[in-house]
């Protein structure tokens, strides 16, 4: 099973938050709106500002903003600030090279297209469409009829 990290549910939700601030929001209250201890809470807001999602100000009256509208943030965007490279597996371009059995494997690198696939998915759906709960056209699963169950 692909599963992304609760750091990376929490990062969804902080943004998500933030994005209903008037101006800055500090990580105390955030922690409290999303209902994550603080010290998480920071320590996803850390990672988000150091790949430009979030914007940090500094002092009495500091906190963060967003760094850009939850529309223009694709979720992929996010999974790779907290979680880093997505991929299925560890086979993926340039990682090969630490693979006990490169030189046995049959289908070494064959993992690209199916990773990219995957990237490209997600960041096809942005932010605003998962705080909207609403997902791409392009991505939806069609639900079966009656007819069609029978």
């Amino acid at each position: 099973m692909l599963k992304l990290s609760r750091l990376t549910d929490y990062a969804v939700a902080a943004l998500v938050r933030l994005s209903t601030a008037d101006g800055v929001e500090t990580s105390p209250g955030i922690a409290a709106g999303i209902g994550v201890p603080e010290p998480t809470v920071a320590k996803v807001l850390k990672a988000l500002a150091g790949h430009g999602l979030v914007i940090s100000t500094r002092g009495a009256r500091g906190g963060y903003r967003l760094g850009k509208p939850l529309a223009e943030i694709p979720i992929s965007e996010v999974i790779f600030a907290i979680d880093g490279p997505i991929a299925l597996t560890s086979c993926v371009e340039g990682a090969t090279a630490t693979c006990e059995s490169l030189s046995l494997c049959p289908i070494a690198g064959r993992w690209d297209p199916v990773n990219e696939a995957i990237r490209s998915a997600l960041s096809q759906i942005s932010l605003a469409d998962m705080a909207a709960a609403s997902v791409p056209p392009a991505f939806r699963i069609p639900t079966p009829t009656i007819n069609e169950v029978a």
